[in-house]
């Protein structure tokens, strides 16, 4: 990769940016071809990590390290997506009876309901089960062992899991 490309992405500039995730589009559409079970997963995949290299590109520290992060996005991003696979249930009346009339009700709940967490369980559960975090990723981000991140993950799903069924949400 151009590092002089990178940098001048990193430091904001939209067409270096534009330039960039073009120049690397068809190396991650080869890697997670080989990397997916499916070539709609890759195609899932590569258009996650471009999105995730626009949104975070800012906060690359080493510009070296780039192509590494990249092509950890899209591997994770297939595991992501080969789990979900895998753990498919079909879609059943009883599901849909679950979910709210409204669309967006589930959204603002589960934003209430994490919002109504303490900070520490708040930040453990955002790391782990919005931004996708390793354990030992998250528990270095928040200067924590990571037998505390799993203890404080724990109880930080337990809570929520509280507080979607008092608002009437059953578990699965």
């Amino acid at each position: 990769m151009n590092t002089s490309l990178i940098e001048a992405a990193r430091q904001g500039d939209r067409a270096a940016l534009e330039q960039l995730l073009a120049a690397s589009q068809p190396d991650l559409r080869r890697f997670a071809r080989r990397s997916c079970a499916t070539s709609e997963d890759a195609d899932d995949a590569v258009q996650v990590a471009l999105w995730s290299v626009q949104r975070n590109i800012g906060s690359l520290r080493v510009v070296a390290a780039f192509a590494g992060w990249l092509f950890r996005i899209v591997e994770r991003e297939c595991y992501r997506l080969l789990r979900l696979r895998r753990g498919m249930e079909p879609w059943t009346d009883e599901l849909e009876a679950a979910l709210p009339d409204d669309p967006l009700a589930l959204r603002r709940d589960l934003a209430h309901a994490l919002s109504a967490l303490p900070r520490e369980y708040r930040d453990v559960l955002v790391l782990r089960d919005v931004e996708e975090l390793t354990a030992p990723e998250a528990a270095s981000q928040l200067q924590i062992t990571v037998a505390a991140l799993k203890s404080r993950l724990h109880r930080a799903r337990a809570m929520m899991r509280e507080r979607l069924a008092a608002g009437g949400y059953t578990p699965q």
